[in-house]
């Protein structure tokens, strides 16, 4: 029966890109916002509040199992491009950090074919995806906060940002970045800063809710009634787990049993303010604040597509680059392949006047997708000709039916700094600053796979342990099952699954893979 109901469905979409003008899109696109800072996701804290995004959802698909990026580059070159980080040719950290460069004949960004197939786009906010922004070639317009450009200015994610406007030399913009950001998409929206005779592309990439964490001053009060959450491994051992992940020792009990922050050996990422001592429910309080800002966006943004009359024939996507952990395996940060780290909300809102768009409403998704299904899934949904083969798979079937059949995994392959041919030979234990990101609590080369039922975790270090979650009775990802005879079989199965998507994605590397530890 869903196999006829989804022929159907997909016959109506095609009919109706054939039939109307072309959809515009909307991206938004969050930093380092976890699924726990949105109400309407399980994981989320009891007190947490996003009442528009919320309602958002309600009008959508909301995804429940995406792993968009692992950290901020390697997300959005993955976006830009609908490769994984190894198949991202010729993008690399250079210079003062963030600092970071590609040659644009190696690495096209897909947004320049949807501008040659008749598309009007834009990028408004954090760009951080080398000094070349593109703009002229990937855009049509553009107003951006250039991180890689100007690494003097890469700290300040919520004031005084230095703003680079159609590729002219930038100018120091007061005000709050994520407020400033909705105006600027609004005007873009209402046709200010576009030509209204083409269809639409919107990138809107807030710096929210990264740190240092800054909430706008009039949600400073929020959430008085914050809890510090559960955590049953914030601190050490965490049996089963890699020995990188048994070093983890961010947090300790405070005078009154409370989890506080220690102090950080060595020099903490950009933006990653550590105050020792400090109660982890404060922190945590404190980022879900820095939400509410985007909250409101998100709703302003909704209204001016609704009193435009554009809301019939958009698609919106809400999404982040990835979550970011508070406590969990005794982490502070992202990268890490755990849900804590790295699960990133995901709701896409069809248009109200696709055929069978009713099907599609405050629906759920529980199956595990990777961001390099987007760009796959937006292609289509545009009815545009992909650029070239991208490592994704079309999400279209899940929007129309979200129990249809879908028999891919999702796949994060992390690979540190290092992308495009740079990935060929994985790094060794005498190669730290090539082994791990970011240097101090760092996190080594790995690749994820989850599908279904379990996750499967290889970290590429000679004689490290594979990890083997059941994310259904486990979705704290604390026991390791394949320590346990029971699975072997299973162990085996997604071992050779990680194995197949490297092939099937290039990755060089998958013909030296490291040994792992014996079970």
């Amino acid at each position: 029966m869903h196999k006829v109901l989804f022929t159907f469905s997909f016959l109506c979409l095609s009919l109706w890109l054939s039939a109307a003008e072309q959809p515009n899109i909307l991206i938004i696109y969050t930093d380092d916002q976890s699924t726990r800072t949105v109400s309407s996701y399980p994981d989320a804290y009891h007190w947490t509040n996003t009442p528009n995004i919320d309602r958002f959802a309600s009008q959508g698909t909301l995804f429940q199992n995406a792993y968009i990026g692992s950290w901020c580059m390697p997300s959005r070159a993955t976006f830009l491009t609908g490769l994984h980080q190894h198949a991202i040719e010729s993008m690399r950290m250079e210079g003062e950090y963030p600092g970071c460069e590609y040659d644009p004949e190696q690495c096209q960004f897909w947004p320049k074919s949807f501008r040659e197939q008749g598309y009007y786009t834009a990028q408004i906010g954090k760009w951080h995806t080398g000094t070349d922004t593109g703009y002229g070639r990937d855009w049509d317009h553009q107003i951006v906060w250039n991180r890689p450009r100007y690494p003097e200015n890469s700290p300040n994610y919520y004031y005084d940002q230095l703003i680079e406007i159609n590729g002219q030399p930038p100018v120091k913009v007061e005000g709050y970045s994520t407020d400033n950001y909705t105006n600027w998409a609004i005007d873009f929206i209402e046709g200010k800063t576009r030509d209204e005779k083409k269809p639409w592309f919107l990138w809107l990439c807030y710096g929210a809710v990264h740190g240092p964490f800054t909430p706008a001053d009039r949600h400073l009060g929020a959430y008085a009634d914050a809890e510090t959450p559960d955590i049953k491994d914030i601190y050490p051992p965490r049996p089963g787990k890699p020995a990188y992940v048994n070093r983890w020792e961010l947090w300790e009990p405070g005078p009154d049993g409370e989890p506080v922050e220690k102090a950080r050996i060595g020099d903490t990422p950009v933006g990653m303010v550590d105050t020792p001592g400090r109660l982890l429910k404060d922190w945590i309080r404190q980022y879900q604040q820095g939400v509410l800002a985007i909250d409101e966006g998100v709703a302003r943004l909704l209204q001016t597509l609704k009193d435009s009359g554009q809301d019939e024939n958009t698609i919106v996507v809400f999404t982040s680059d990835q979550g970011f952990a508070w406590g969990q395996h005794g982490y502070k940060g992202k990268m890490a392949p755990y849900r804590a780290a790295i699960a990133a909300p995901l709701i896409i809102r069809l248009p109200p006047k696709l055929a069978d768009a009713n099907r599609s409403r405050g629906t759920v998704v529980s199956t595990q997708i990777s961001g390099v299904d987007l760009p796959v899934t937006l292609f289509s949904l545009t009815g545009l000709e992909m650029p070239w083969k991208m490592h994704g798979h079309d999400l279209t079937p899940l929007l129309l039916d979200p129990e249809a059949s879908w028999n891919y995994p999702s796949v994060m392959i992390h690979t540190a700094r290092q992308f495009g041919s740079n990935t060929h030979e994985i790094p060794s234990l005498d190669e730290p600053l090539l082994l791990y990101h970011p240097p101090t609590v760092g996190v080594p080369w790995y690749v994820m796979l989850s599908k279904g039922r379990y996750k499967y975790v290889r970290t590429l270090i000679e004689g490290e342990t594979e990890e083997l979650y059941d994310v259904i009775s486990d979705p704290d990802e604390l026991n390791n099952l394949a320590f346990d005879g029971n699975y072997q079989k299973v162990l085996l199965q997604y071992r050779k699954a990680m194995i197949k998507e490297l092939k099937r994605t290039d990755a060089k590397f998958v013909s030296n893979l490291p040994s792992v530890a014996e079970h």
